[in-house]
């Protein structure tokens, strides 16, 4: 087991703490890329790859990223050397899009020593920091991670309906507003358009800076509180669970605690076959 003595000071890290301790022992860097990114033949020096259409999504499941078992998670992070004592910091190609539901997923499996990459590998090369022409890989020893589920924190149909109808409790979407609205249409072919009745719209990058960085914690606060008011317990979904993470990120740097993510989101909820009520319009 390798001990980091680099605690990270919470749930995002800029690219100057990185660079500063990259190398160092117990710090491990996860490439949670997806789509075009996902695989692509260029990284942080050592990331490995924390792969969400791989052995960290749960393919038994009917939907598209669904949150794998303990044991299969436990398992995928040992393969990839962390230990529990390590650090971990976890970034995307597209800036912050899939590294939030990598950091999200380490919590709710009981792993606190994790952030993001404010910026992803995008702002690690606008600051002409290294990267290594070869895509994430690993093939060092295991590490000994142990998986402590967190009830809660991932969530199911049921627990989000139960939201939707508690006045003290938000559900917000992620997608953008033509999807939630209806106007657009679904990138998965098939599912209905629309939203969750009495859900509030919140795309992702809204929460964002042109460059990708997430807003600074204060004008966090507002985006939210503008939609929740009052409630502190708030519940997150967009298309199939990753984006709805970057929402999970800025509420917890915005100071709310009590929060959940709809892990089969829009990719459950809209399918043609489910009997869940949907909404259109504003």
């Amino acid at each position: 087991m390798t001990t980091s003595d680099d605690t990270v000071p919470g749930p995002l890290v800029g690219t100057d703490w990185l660079a500063e301790r990259l190398g160092r022992p117990g710090l491990v860097v996860l490439d949670a890329s997806v789509g075009a990114h996902r695989g692509a033949g260029r990284r942080i020096p050592g990331a490995r790859p924390f792969d969400l259409d791989g052995a960290l999504s749960d393919h038994a499941g009917a939907v598209p990223h669904t949150m794998p078992g303990a044991q299969q998670f436990g398992e995928a992070l040992r393969a990839l050397g962390v230990d529990d004592a390590a650090t971990v910091v976890v970034y995307d190609g597209a800036g912050i899009y899939s590294s939030a539901r990598a950091w999200w997923m380490l919590r709710a499996m009981g792993f606190d020593r994790a952030a993001v990459l404010d910026g992803g590998l995008p702002a690690w090369e606008a600051a002409a920091l290294p990267v290594e022409d070869v895509p994430a890989a690993y093939d060092g020893p295991r590490g000994d991670f142990t998986a402590r589920p967190r009830p809660g924190l991932i969530v199911d149909a049921g627990a989000v309906a139960r939201a939707l109808a508690d006045p003290a409790a938000l559900v917000l979407d992620a997608r953008t507003r033509g999807r939630f609205e209806g106007t657009a249409p679904e990138p998965r072919p098939g599912l209905r358009g629309g939203h969750m009745p009495g859900a509030a719209g919140l795309p992702f990058g809204e929460l964002q800076t042109e460059d990708g960085r997430m807003l600074p914690p204060d004008r966090l606060r507002t985006a939210f509180a503008a939609l929740a008011g009052d409630r502190e317990r708030l519940y997150f979904s967009c298309g199939s669970g990753v984006t709805a993470c970057v929402l999970a990120l800025g509420a917890d740097l915005a100071g709310y605690r009590e929060l959940a993510v709809y892990d089969g989101s829009w990719s459950e909820w809209g399918l043609p076959s489910s009997a869940r009520p949907v909404a259109t319009g504003g």
